[in-house]
């Protein structure tokens, strides 16, 4: 996934009495045994399903590091009783993403309360056209709406080098999809490293761990905006 090469360029209710930590899974599960003690959580599961590519695969980073994992670490850090799946896949444009999605949705022991949707890196690392773009998105969107699973669109940003006419299509995507199918976003979700080179591997397209680890203390807020609330509040 060669995106992050380019943009360088350019209330609560009651509190539940039993606050037994639950079986660590999806995307934290790789942590394994040798990981850190178990984080105190209340309050119902939430899953979430963090569909992408590999800023989501945690694509150079060892297992555990990836960004749904460390997601997931966080929002149990503050009591959110969080279980996500990483549905990251590297290389993946949004044509591939698309054609993936009803399988991996299917796939799902439980309906996702929230649905992370992070593509569009690679259909721009390729020239495809932003309408392409677009139209694949437009359509996970479609589907997600229609299963009533809420979303969190992770926008991306073209680099100067693509074109005035490119970039002002290609940026233009996620604000007009998220108001069009009443999704939340973060604008650019890069945002918080994308202009820190130490922040990113020697390739200087992908993430670091402390990479990561900013880019979930910057979106943190977003996610948990984005999660539903609960009978329990």
């Amino acid at each position: 996934m060669g995106l992050l090469a380019l943009a360088l360029a350019a209330c609560g209710g009651d509190v539940a009495e039993d606050t037994t930590v639950p079986p660590a899974s999806g995307a934290a599960r790789t942590l394994g045994a040798e990981g850190p003690p178990p984080i105190p959580v209340m309050g119902p599961e939430r899953n979430i399903l963090a569909f992408g590519d590999s800023l989501f695969a945690g694509y150079g980073l060892e297992e555990g590091e990836s960004y749904p994992a460390r997601l997931e670490m966080a929002l149990r850090a503050k009591g959110v009783n969080a279980d996500i799946v990483n549905a990251g896949v590297s290389g993946d444009t949004t044509a591939a993403g698309r054609l993936r999605l009803a399988f991996t949705l299917d796939a799902q022991e439980e309906k996702p309360d929230l649905f992370i949707l992070e593509l569009g890196g690679n259909d721009m690392l390729r020239g495809l056209s932003p309408a392409e773009t677009r139209a694949n998105l437009a359509a996970m969107l479609e589907e997600l709406k229609q299963r009533g699973i809420p979303v969190l669109l992770m926008g991306m940003r073209a680099p100067p080098n693509y074109g005035p006419d490119y970039q002002r299509d290609f940026d233009a995507i996620y604000a007009d999809l998220a108001q069009e199918y009443s999704a939340d976003l973060v604008p650019f979700w890069l945002e918080s490293i994308y202009e820190q080179q130490n922040l990113f591997q020697a390739d200087r397209i992908h993430p670091t761990e402390q990479g990561i680890e900013e880019l979930v203390e910057a979106t943190l807020s977003d996610v948990r905006a984005a999660l539903p609330e609960t009978d329990e509040g």
